[in-house]
């Protein structure tokens, strides 16, 4: 990142908004994470930091960018320290945007580099280690627990979950893959419940279970792939299937393939990821 000259506000006195006009330059990579190829997976904007910007510049190039996720960090000793924005808000954790940096520092900063660690604004440690041609994250998990709400849930996804939970999102789980492919939420609807986005999920037809993942009041509709909503996936069909590998797919228009494992108040989420695009954002 290089920075000349000097800050200014650009949406005046009501809301502050400082740039460095024509004199900054960041790095940017987007890069389509838990994808084989190309076109496929969950695109995320990468953009290494020599030092923080401030917070309304980090979220007007998430919304500029308009992906569901855009991930910003800088170096901290040996680890990183890692913030991610979606096009209306920081959040506190996200999984494909940090497999997406990890990709990203392997192959583009740090070749040859095969592990990393991010330290997140809630003080969570999160790990990410190349093996075996996977990118295989190491989160904490956030198990689900039974809810109130099936209700306003059945009326907002247009189906009946057999089940309702909830940890940082609601969590409706159904009987068949099915159930859940033909889901079509209403999302004005699902912006009126008090989650940061609602997961629906079922056993998979060729994968031991599969998930879609909805957040419009975030400005994602639906992600294509969402790791961080693993967190709660995986101990709840590590309980109910009774094994702690596990295989899964997120069933959006994209798609993505993961790889799971149950550590008890850890999980590992794995997948692969290819670099889209190379540029600068010049501001």
């Amino acid at each position: 990142m290089t920075l000349r000259g000097n800050a200014v506000n650009i949406l005046g006195n009501d809301r502050c908004l400082l740039i460095w006009r024509n004199d900054m330059r960041i790095p940017i990579y987007q890069v389509d994470a838990f994808a084989e190829n190309v076109f496929s997976g969950n695109p995320a904007a990468v953009c290494p930091l020599d030092e923080w910007l401030p917070t309304e510049t980090m979220q007007a190039i998430a919304e500029e960018n308009n992906l569901s996720e855009t991930a910003f960090f800088l170096p901290n000793g040996n680890s990183f320290d890692i913030r991610w924005f979606t096009p209306k808000a920081e959040i506190d954790l996200a999984g494909h945007p940090t497999l997406a940096t990890a990709h990203a520092i392997f192959t583009e900063l740090e070749p040859g580099r095969r592990n990393v660690t991010f330290n997140t604004k809630l003080g969570d440690t999160l790990h990410v280690v190349f093996e075996d041609d996977i990118l295989m994250m190491n989160f904490p998990t956030r198990p689900p627990a039974p809810a109130d709400g099936i209700d306003q849930i059945a009326d907002a996804l247009g189906a009946r979950p057999t089940a309702f939970l909830d940890a940082r999102d609601g969590f409706a789980v159904f009987e068949t893959e099915a159930e859940v492919r033909a889901l079509a939420p209403d999302m004005a609807k699902l912006c009126a419940t008090k989650y940061l986005g609602v997961i629906a999920t079922a056993p998979g037809d060729d994968v031991d279970f599969i998930s879609r993942f909805f957040a419009p009041a975030h400005g994602i509709p639906e992600d294509p792939v969402t790791g961080s909503a693993h967190c709660e996936l995986i101990p709840y069909w590590a309980a109910q299937l009774n094994k702690n590998e596990l295989y899964a797919r997120q069933i959006s228009q994209r798609g993505g393939r993961l790889y799971c494992s149950f550590l008890g108040d850890r999980v590992k989420i794995g997948g692969r990821a290819v670099t889209f695009m190379r540029g600068e954002i010049e501001i």
